[in-house]
């Protein structure tokens, strides 16, 4: 294609997009946008770990980490930019609180290798640290908050990063290695942060 074909073609998506936007009422556009993000009453819990359902629940939750990333590795690479291990123990530990996070953060990597291979053994380590914390920090979260804000769950998912990066570098040894998921993975961490909120927000009971 030529480059004064490919410059057509940009013009005439821009202008339909500008076309599209000028049918968009602002009022009813901003009240959406609200509605979105508002402050919404939901319930989070603290279950121990002599209740049932704090087993019953990261059951659930492991089998949602069992085949999130079986879909996700249908895409070329789409584990390590989706990071689909993480995503249901987010929301375990957040909903449901720390026992039921660390479990699910627990089993979840270990589950997955011994039924498809994926994490690999010398992965196992630090997907199991990453996890951990993950699932300790979105549970303090909870609890100190009292409430799902994406401003929490962004802080959640920078301290599991952080901490595991440098974790992660201490066990390879390797820089490379240890900025995976920040030169692959934002679109996971974006995942978790907004599909986490929603999420957290359908689950209102």
């Amino acid at each position: 294609m030529s480059p004064f074909n490919s410059f057509k073609i940009v013009l005439l998506f821009a202008d339909y997009c500008y076309f599209c936007l000028s049918k968009i009422d602002i009022n009813t556009f901003n009240h959406f946008i609200n509605h979105l993000f508002m402050e919404t009453s939901i319930k989070l819990y603290s279950l121990k770990a002599n209740e049932i359902k704090t087993y019953t629940f990261a059951a659930l939750f492991v089998t949602g980490n069992l085949a999130l990333p079986q879909i996700c590795h249908l895409i070329p690479l789409g584990g390590q930019m989706l990071l689909p291990i993480y995503f249901f123990t987010l929301i375990a530990a957040y909903k449901y609180g720390f026992f039921t996070g660390l479990i699910t953060a627990v089993a979840s990597p270990i589950i997955n290798h011994l039924l498809f291979g994926m994490p690999v053994f010398e992965m196992l380590p630090i997907l199991l640290i990453k996890s951990a914390l993950l699932a300790t920090a979105a549970a303090y979260m909870a609890q100190r908050t009292k409430e799902v804000k994406l401003t929490s769950l962004l802080l959640v998912i920078l301290f599991y990063q952080g901490i595991g990066m440098l974790a992660e570098l201490a066990i390879t040894g390797s820089m490379f290695a240890a900025m995976q998921d920040i030169r692959l993975g934002i679109a996971g961490m974006l995942l978790q942060l907004f599909g986490g909120y929603f999420c957290l927000k359908a689950l209102k009971k």
